[in-house]
């Protein structure tokens, strides 16, 4: 499946622009930390990022969580993938569906996901709520602040660490890639 074919899937099953706009954010930083972390598969990294959450207006994860991840895969198998490194990285996302992670890309996109809002939370704050204005300085501050953003799970972010990579890393990266393309997630 390449990049293309992983959109049309994302389109045709997600209709929510906060979630479509989400998925491209988790995207871009899964692809920034592939460029440091498994340079020979940023697109493969990046189209797990996008999918991650395939199953958000599909199934009712608000009332059980385990199903979040594993509806997912269900859905890219009814498309006709078959791919157990992608499926494992969805589930790992979700520890409540059972799957912890294991190997850098699901402990990458258990820590993007979370990131990716966070550093969103922090650019509504400022006056111009762009992520041109959100410095390295600022994240960190706001990371410390628990009733901050407290939807987005600090120990999954700080999870990046089982990668070799560090908190200020994942920060640094998703700072960069989100705002590569903020014009495509409104900020």
């Amino acid at each position: 499946m390449n990049r293309e074919q992983a959109h049309e899937i994302l389109l045709k099953y997600m209709k929510g622009e906060n979630y479509i706009t989400h998925s491209y954010a988790v995207e871009a930083i899964m692809r920034g930390l592939a460029k440091r972390l498994a340079p020979d598969q940023v697109e493969y990294w990046g189209i797990a990022g996008l999918l991650h959450d395939l199953d958000e207006e599909q199934c009712d994860w608000q009332h059980d969580m385990s199903v979040h991840g594993p509806t997912s895969v269900e859905i890219l198998k009814k498309e006709g993938i078959e791919d157990p490194v992608l499926f494992d990285a969805i589930k790992a996302h979700n520890p409540k569906c059972g799957m912890k992670a294991k190997t850098n890309i699901q402990y990458a996109l258990l820590a993007a996901d979370p990131m990716s809002g966070f550093v969103k939370a922090v650019a509504q704050i400022y006056p111009d709520k762009k992520i041109a204005s959100v410095k390295h300085k600022s994240v960190m501050k706001r990371f410390n602040e628990l009733r901050f953003a407290k939807g987005a799970n600090r120990d999954y972010m700080e999870m990046i660490e089982f990668t070799g990579l560090s908190l200020d890393d994942l920060i640094d990266v998703a700072l960069e890639e989100m705002g590569a393309i903020a014009d495509q997630i409104g900020l």
